[in-house]
């Protein structure tokens, strides 16, 4: 692995061969059903743990973050300042490219560096760092503001439709207007809050650090025909009391990956 160029920055060009150690651990929290686009199908009417797409699709807010990295405490405590907000979809991405200087952060991902990774070489930029935000795909330095909502018209966004069938988690998107040669991808997010550490080596030595907005688990889902529409399914547990878990599904633009719409459920 190249050294830092500076504190807490890497170069950009790095490339790892983690994807089979990021699925093992995917895999230990969750399992992925089959999922293809088909029709359109009714959700049950008597779903009673149902979640559905805002007609104003929420700001979807990445953090990338370590436990390893003494500049991230103040960006882990921002985000735990947006729970609880319905424009916003947090997301805390932990990367595992500082658990070299003494603490390895469990909630660290080779997924999620290499994610970050590709987010750096979609945007040109010559550096990965910790804490970077996201907003809407596009780097935000000016955190803890967030930008102004872009504005659309009513009821133009794709519409989501997110509900739990005991312990599998379905999903449909509406199909948009066929002809158009759109496409659309999107990706499962697990989420877990209320995370305590008490970190005894590293920068952070002797903090005690808070964690919200968790990403246990990162599924991708394919590219489709937007005139398809979508059924999907994810197969994940609850989680344990302390740390009920929350699911997530954000729709993308294929092509250039920024996020269009973004439905999430609760622990139900």
């Amino acid at each position: 692995m190249p050294q830092p160029l500076h504190r807490h920055k890497l170069p950009a060009a790095m490339a790892t061969a983690a994807t089979l150690a990021a699925l093992a651990t995917a895999a230990a929290v969750a399992a992925v059903a089959m999922h293809a686009p088909r029709a359109q199908a009714a959700t049950p009417a008597d779903a009673a743990c149902r979640a559905d797409s805002p007609a104003t699709p929420p700001r979807v807010v990445e953090l990338y973050t370590s436990e390893g990295c003494s500049s991230c405490p103040p960006a882990d405590r921002w985000l735990s300042s947006l729970k609880g907000r319905a424009d916003v979809l947090a997301l805390a991405f932990h990367v595992d490219y500082w658990d070299r200087l003494g603490w390895p952060d469990r909630f660290a991902s080779p997924a999620y560096t290499q994610r970050q990774y590709a987010v750096a070489r979609r945007l040109g930029a010559a550096q990965v760092y910790t804490p970077q935000v996201l907003v809407d795909g596009a780097d935000w330095r000016r955190w803890p503001a967030l930008p102004a909502a872009p504005k659309g018209a009513a009821g133009a966004a794709p519409r989501l439709s997110l509900w739990r069938d005991g312990e599998v988690l379905r999903l449909r998107v509406d199909a948009a207007a066929a002809g158009t040669g759109a496409r659309w991808a999107g990706y499962w997010a697990v989420l877990e809050d209320q995370h305590d550490s008490r970190v005894s080596a590293g920068e952070n030595r002797g903090e005690h650090l808070r964690h919200d907005h968790v990403v246990r688990l990162l599924q991708p889902v394919a590219a489709w025909d937007v005139g398809a529409g979508l059924q999907a399914q994810l197969a994940v547990s609850r989680g344990v009391p302390a740390h009920p878990r929350r699911v997530a599904f954000v729709l993308l633009d294929a092509a250039t990956q920024r996020p269009l719409q973004a439905v999430q459920l609760g622990p139900c």
